[in-house]
């Protein structure tokens, strides 16, 4: 059993034309719902609205096999992405999040990130629940950091490298860094990360491809070729392919996570593969729609 911490809401996405449709998102919920449609067993701990769009995030994330716990919110959150020519969103966000006492999961795996994990006051309870659960599961961590809601830069940055320190598996991108560490190159700040206790940081540079490191190893790979509909849930897709590689290979073991720090490069290369596949295949469709296990072929090979 996986269990997935933070947000779920809806995409509003507004196209390059002006025309609006809505969909089901947030990145944690993205990463449950990538994860369920690759066959792993996987629960979403969230907060949702008892509204309409409430109850279409939560039938979609069922249709696809995601157990929802949703603590109860005033109303659903939102996040508006509005597309350009070449597909990139950016993002503007009407969330509240507050999930009240967290359970501790039933499983070997906590993932968390995205606003779950810094937007108060919810991001306190997050942190509390990584710190109680850091023994009995593999932690896996996700900044996709969103700074028009996080104003104090110092305070993000502080809670991010605790998160981190706490973390088995760190994923983020280079745009992540560049704003935690102005002026430092994201790979350097990944490798600093390395220092502070996770056995595995990967960094993504969007169509560029990701680096993924540990103490003794260093795989980088070259995104797929693709035609780009939009990048709405590319990273949350990524980091999904990611942690089912790792599970698939035997490496989210929490009585032997030290093995994620001895990777070797054929084994990471692998682990890589799917997760850069995951994403070029979910930005070839409009919104969040990440793919099912069969549509990866190979790179699950």
């Amino acid at each position: 059993m996986m269990t997935v911490v933070g947000e779920a809401l809806v995409d509003v996405l507004v196209r390059p034309d002006g025309s609006r449709s809505e969909r089901p998102g947030g990145g944690p919920a993205n990463v449950a719902l990538a994860l369920a449609r690759l066959d792993h067993s996987v629960t979403l701990l969230t907060t949702l609205g008892d509204d309409d769009r409430g109850h279409r995030v939560a039938e979609h994330l069922r249709a696809s096999g995601v157990r929802v716990e949703a603590a109860p919110a005033a109303r659903t959150s939102t996040a508006t992405a509005t597309l350009d020519a070449s597909g990139s969103a950016s993002y503007a966000f009407d969330v509240s999040w507050d999930p009240g006492r967290l359970a501790l999961p039933r499983g070997g795996l906590l993932h968390v990130g995205s606003l779950g994990a810094f937007l108060e006051p919810g991001a306190d309870a997050v942190e509390r629940l990584v710190l109680a659960a850091r023994g009995a599961a593999v932690v896996s961590l996700d900044p996709n950091l969103r700074p028009s809601l996080l104003a104090d830069r110092a305070a993000v940055v502080a809670r991010l490298e605790r998160l981190v320190a706490l973390a088995d598996v760190v994923k983020a991108s280079d745009e992540d860094l560049r704003w935690a560490y102005p002026g430092d190159d994201p790979e350097d700040a990944a490798r600093a990360w390395l220092a502070l206790g996770p056995r595995l940081v990967v960094v993504t540079a969007g169509g560029e491809g990701a680096v993924a490191l540990t103490a003794d190893v260093r795989v980088e790979l070259r995104a797929p070729e693709t035609t780009v509909v939009d990048t709405v849930g590319a990273g949350d897709t990524f980091m999904a392919g990611l942690l089912s590689r790792l599970d698939d290979e035997g490496l989210l073991d929490p009585d032997d996570r030290d093995r994620l720090a001895a990777l070797d490069p054929a084994t990471l290369q692998r682990v890589l593969g799917t997760a850069v596949r995951a994403a070029a295949v979910v930005v070839g469709r409009e919104g969040a729609d990440p793919p099912r296990r069969e549509e990866l072929g190979p790179a699950l090979g």
